[in-house]
């Protein structure tokens, strides 16, 4: 019999080619871009992507604090947290939010978009936000990506 031999290969932790890619996020809309960034996070965009398997590439956004809200955003949306304690819920909006950290808005967005597993909170430490455009990761060669070229 001739027939060709196709065997399913799959990714694990030694075959996985990681690499480092550099996002601007200036004048980017908010959800857009972090679903963008989760998915190169991800590792969807290459071929040997694998689910259960951190795949991914290590991406670095830059810019954080020129990121767009459209709409009412920035006094609509709300992030909650809680202490612990009873009665200890509180509520802040985006623009608070925003002027404590901007790198908060961007990383609560894309942590969002991640698996809610041991293998989202792994993805999750792939990410690195920055405030302006200097980010101390030249030694890591990143490669600059533009988000519009994606899906």
């Amino acid at each position: 019999m001739n027939t060709l031999s196709y065997k399913t290969v799959s990714a694990n932790a030694q075959t996985v080619q990681k690499e480092w890619l550099l996002v601007d996020a200036e004048g980017q809309t908010l959800g857009r871009m972090a679903s963008k960034v989760a998915f190169l996070i991800r590792g969807k965009h290459k071929p040997s992507y694998t689910p259960h398997v951190d795949c991914g590439d290590n991406v670095i956004v830059i810019n954080a604090e020129k990121i767009v809200l459209t709409g009412n955003k920035w006094e609509a949306k709300e992030y909650i947290s809680h202490t612990g304690y009873p009665g200890g819920q509180r509520n802040a909006t985006a623009r608070e939010v925003f002027e404590k950290d901007p790198t908060r808005l961007v990383t609560k967005a894309v942590y969002g978009m991640l698996p809610k597993n041991k293998l989202g909170a792994a993805l999750n430490k792939n990410l690195r936000v920055f405030v302006g455009d200097a980010h101390g990761m030249e030694a890591q060669k990143p490669k600059q990506i533009n988000l519009k070229d994606i899906k």
